[in-house]
Formats: C-alpha cells, structure tokens, sequence
C-alpha cells in the first residue's frame, strides 16, 4: 500500500474534532502570520507583474487578491496570495522539514473556501492544519540524514503542489478516488529548485505560489473527472524514489498520523530574510547590547555554521555584496551586518535601496563563516557568533535554537504585533482590529469570508 492511501483516509475521513487544542491555536496563528506577510508583500518586486497578468486573462470573480482589490478565478489568486505571502520571506515555516507552509496551505484555502462559498471556520481549520501536516511529514521524512537543499530541490514548491492540493481537495470535500486523482494530478507538476536562490532570481518567491496554482488546478481537474496516478509516494515512480532517490523514511511520514499534527511546530519569522540565519541574527543582537559593541569598532566577525547556513554565506564576493534583493534575503553576511548596524532587522533592510548602504557594505566583507560538520542538521540548527573588536577583545555567543523555532517560538501577540507591522499603511487601524478579531476566532466563524475580503 501506497503511504498516500494513509494520507487520503486522513483527509477525508479527520474532522475538526480530532484537532487538539494546541493544533487549533497553531492554525490562526499560521493564518495571522500569513496574511501579515500577504500585505506585507503585496509591492515586492514581481507581483505588479503578476497582478497585471491576472487582469489580463480575466475569467470568473471567484477569489480576492489581497491587497489589490479585485476577484480573480481561484488558481490564480492563490498563485498571487502565496507569491505574496512569501516574497519577504517572512513567512512561517517548518523548521526542521525546512518547509514554509502558510504560502501553500492559507492560499490555497482561501481561494477555494471563496470560490466555494459557506466554508466555516471549522472546516477551514481542519483542513489547513492537515494540509500543514501533510508538507511538514514530507519533508521530514525525505533524506532524513542529508541535506534537502544540497538536493537541488527547492522543498516548498515541490513538495507545495501536493500540500495544495491536498487542501483544495478538502474543502470540496472529495471522496478518497477524487482527492486521490487530485493528488496525483499535482504530482505530474511537482517542480522547484534551488538555483533559484544561488541565482538571486525571482522565481524563488514565486514558487509557492506556483505550487497553490498547480494544487487548486489538480483540484479542479480531478472535480471534473481527470484521473492521475495513485501511488505518488512509493510507487516504482513515485515521489521518493524519482526526486530524492528512493533516500526517504516511511515511519516519519506515517507516525501517529492523525494523532500527532506537526501544524504545532512551525516557527514564525521575526525576520525577514532566510531563516538559516537568524540564529546568526540573534547572537549577533544579543553581542551588541550586552557589551554596548559600536559598529565602527568591529574587526571582525566569525561565524560557525552547519551546511545550510554555512552555504548562504557563499560565495563571499556575492553575499558581501547582493546583487539584488533575493541575494540579500539568502546573506548571512547581510543579516549579520545588518543587525550590528541597526539593532534590528526589519523588511525595509532587503530592499533595492538597502543593498546599497555603505555602511552594511563596508561591515558584511568582515563578517566570515566557517563549516562546522557538528552543527549539521536536517533543518534549522544552532548558531555559533564570536566578534573581535580592534582593541583585540572578543565576545561569543552561542544560540541553540533560534527565536521562531519551535523551542523558541514566536507568541501569537508577536504575531499580532508583526501583522500590525505590515498592515501600516495600507489598512486602517478600525480594520487592522477587525482581522485580529476574526483570526482569534477563527474557528468559530461560520464563513471564512468574513477574514479574507476585508484584507483585499
């Protein structure tokens, strides 16, 4: 039996009453975050572009497009919402299945619960919170000794058709031959890589969007009869064993499945930028209000990494020195400059404008990074800092678990704050209100609407 035959009893068969209560909170805190990030987004470099496409093609009012004001047909305001939701890199995430989730799992549902009507806050819980499931057991269990980013696979798009249309399915509430067909209609488009980041091209933001596209499509696609392939996990064929070698652990993916929900894991950002350094971020904070560092006293800065973060800091010339806003996103050496500097690291520090601060530009080419094999781990790890200033003194500091990961997780009230960061500007402060109210009692709506159209 294909492990997907698991997954699709789970889907169609789980409602909200299986949800724990810690689950519940997780998923409006994973829809706050996201929305908070959609508007914190809606101007980044490459959604004007996909908004005008949008226009163009026209089709059916079904699904807002936050913050732009116009309904779209559902494939692509869910291509538009989750590019958004992700072009700060802001968004939350998995850490350890190296996964971001709300991008894929939020977009999509809104798309659908609009294009459908009368979806409750219930049911929209349910099945965001298994769809979040679903991508994080993904990408927990696939190389669970190696390295999903070395993989040349870019883990939340690929793994983000399947997430989507997992959701979609569910809110059409599928029997388990139509959501399995949906399934496997997403599989055929599973794609995203990594080259994108080393590029610093734009394509890395709009992945998961793709990927909500891709999913509410197969979704669409299997609601009229379009069959695809059953067995898209372990088959000859299958997921695993085309895109990660058959390098998979089947008890990761399947364990207490139904009974334990990763949704509580995921890890807000307090940052903008790639989560692999705010470990960095933190320690380097941390130094420069414990011992009062000036900035324009700073030697030099070493850091020890595992192979993640280590790989954002190279090539040194390019991380130093970003080429553009994505390279800034994905610099340990940007983050870490940045944070010296300024005290903090907010979405204005990763913009056209930024990257050609002096100051960050003068600082980041002394900041260094070292390889060290026992911080390696399969996500998120731990984060080692030492500065030495030009008397010769020097301050280390040691961070385990960055502030987001799930041992030290960002509160809903920090996400709430963060919300309230993005909608400046953009919502009033009567409205602003009215999101946080509905999110804090999302589960209880009777129509999600409620949430999405006073964010368009």
């Amino acid at each position: 039996m294909d492990a997907i035959e698991r997954f699709v009893e789970l889907f169609t068969q789980g409602d909200y009453a299986i949800l724990p209560p810690a689950a519940v909170v997780a998923v409006r805190q994973e829809v706050l975050d996201s929305l908070a990030t959609a508007l914190g987004g809606r101007g980044q470099r490459g959604i004007p572009a996909l908004v005008d496409m949008a226009k163009e093609f026209g089709g059916a009012e079904q699904s807002t497009v936050i913050g732009h004001g116009f309904r779209c047909p559902a494939p692509n305001a869910a291509q538009i919402n989750g590019t958004m939701i992700h072009a700060l890199d802001y968004d939350d995430g998995h850490p350890v299945a190296q996964v971001h989730i709300g991008c894929v799992t939020v977009s999509t549902a809104f798309a659908m619960a609009e294009r459908l009507g009368g979806i409750s806050g219930a049911k929209f819980t349910i099945a965001v919170a298994l769809g979040a499931d679903f991508l994080a057991r993904l990408g927990l269990a696939s190389r669970p000794h190696g390295s999903l980013i070395k993989s040349g696979w870019h883990p939340t798009p690929s793994f983000g058709y399947l997430g989507s249309a997992a959701v979609a399915g569910m809110l059409q509430k599928f029997d388990a031959e139509a959501l399995t067909n949906a399934l496997g209609i997403a599989y055929h488009q599973c794609a995203g890589n990594s080259q994108a980041v080393n590029d610093g091209a734009l394509t890395k933001r709009m992945g998961p969007g793709l990927a909500a596209r891709g999913g509410v499509t197969a979704a669409l696609m299997a609601e009229r009869g379009i069959t695809g392939a059953h067995n898209i996990l372990e088959g000859e064929f299958g997921f695993f064993n085309v895109y990660h070698g058959g390098d998979y652990d089947s008890n990761i993916l399947t364990s207490e499945l139904g009974k334990r929900f990763e949704v509580v894991n995921l890890g807000d950002k307090p940052y903008p930028c790639c989560g692999f350094s705010h470990g960095f971020i933190d320690a380097a904070l941390s130094l420069r209000k414990k011992h009062d560092i000036k900035p324009e006293r700073i030697k030099a800065v070493h850091a020890w990494c595992g192979l993640t973060s280590y790989e954002i800091s190279q090539p040194p010339e390019v991380k130093a020195a970003p080429r553009n806003p994505v390279d800034a996103q994905f610099s340990l050496q940007w983050a870490v400059a940045t944070a010296l500097l300024k005290g903090k690291v907010t979405i204005g520090d990763f913009t056209p404008e930024a990257i050609q601060d002096g100051a960050r530009l003068a600082l980041a080419p002394k900041i260094t990074a070292e390889h060290d094999p026992g911080m390696d781990t399969h996500g998120v790890g731990p984060a080692r800092l030492r500065i030495t200033l030009d008397d010769g003194s020097e301050y280390e500091e040691y961070v385990p678990h960055c502030l987001g990961s799930a041992e030290n997780p960002m509160r809903y009230e920090d996400v709430v704050r963060k919300f309230r960061e993005c909608a400046a500007g953009y919502l009033s402060e009567a409205r602003t209100d009215e999101v946080i109210e509905l999110v804090t009692r999302l589960e209880s709506l009777a129509d999600v609407t409620e949430v999405i159209r006073r964010v368009a």
